[in-house]
Order: structure tokens, then C-alpha cells, then sequence
């Protein structure tokens, strides 16, 4: 079986690409595979538009392991790249919503990545 070569390369912002490689194997694999989908065009089972994003082209993934929840939030809007936002573990223990503090950081480094879209895009 031929597996499809990635067409847009992952650009990680901030320190998502360090966050991701601190979570537990399992979850890495998981978004690993989930940010190789995007790249090749398609769309994991378990991606989702980020709510309160409208239509930025904001999906995340979350992923229940061992009694703790992860996240990551990336963007697939821009033709050139897929922008990872954010990686994170959930640490608040009531509702489902990311805390706010993600929210805001996701919010910061998605103008962040628009500003560098605009670099890539023809």
C-alpha cells in the first residue's frame, strides 16, 4: 500500500511542536497521524472545528488517555501549510471548554500564523 505524501508542510508556532513531543507516546501517534491527514488534505474521525474560531479553518483534536485530556488546534485555511496552534493537556477538571488562557494563546498565535501565511501564499 502507497501512503499519500504530505502536499503542505506542518508549521509549528510558538512551542507547539515542543509541547506536542512532552505528551504520553499514545497521544503523539494520535496527533501525529491526525496532522499527517491534514496535510495530505483529509480530515481525521475525530477533528472538529475549534468553537469561537467561525470560519478561521481552526480544527482540534482531542484525545481522552489515561484519566487526562489533550488537545491540539491547527489551522488548514491557507493552501501553503498547515499551522499548528497549540498542544496542550487540559488541566482543568470541570467543563469541556478549553480554559481560557488556551483560548487567548490560540487567539494570539492564530493572527501570528495569518501574518505568516501571508509570506507562503502566492
Amino acid at each position: 500500500m502507497r501512503m499519500d505524501q504530505p502536499s503542505k508542510p506542518l508549521f509549528w508556532v510558538g512551542s507547539s511542536k515542543r509541547d506536542l513531543l512532552e505528551l504520553p507516546d499514545e497521544v503523539v501517534d494520535l496527533f501525529g497521524y491526525a496532522l499527517y491527514l491534514a496535510q495530505t488534505g483529509r480530515k481525521h474521525d475525530q477533528a472538529k472545528p475549534l468553537k469561537g474560531f467561525g470560519s478561521a479553518g481552526v480544527l482540534e483534536i482531542i484525545e481522552d488517555w489515561q484519566g487526562e485530556t489533550y488537545r491540539a488546534a491547527y489551522m488548514v485555511r491557507f493552501a501553503s501549510r498547515i499551522f499548528v496552534l497549540h498542544v496542550f493537556q487540559k488541566k482543568s477538571r470541570h467543563g469541556k471548554a478549553p480554559p481560557e488562557a488556551d483560548i487567548g494563546l490560540i487567539r494570539g498565535r492564530l493572527q501570528a500564523a495569518e501574518q505568516r501565511a501571508k509570506e507562503f501564499e502566492p
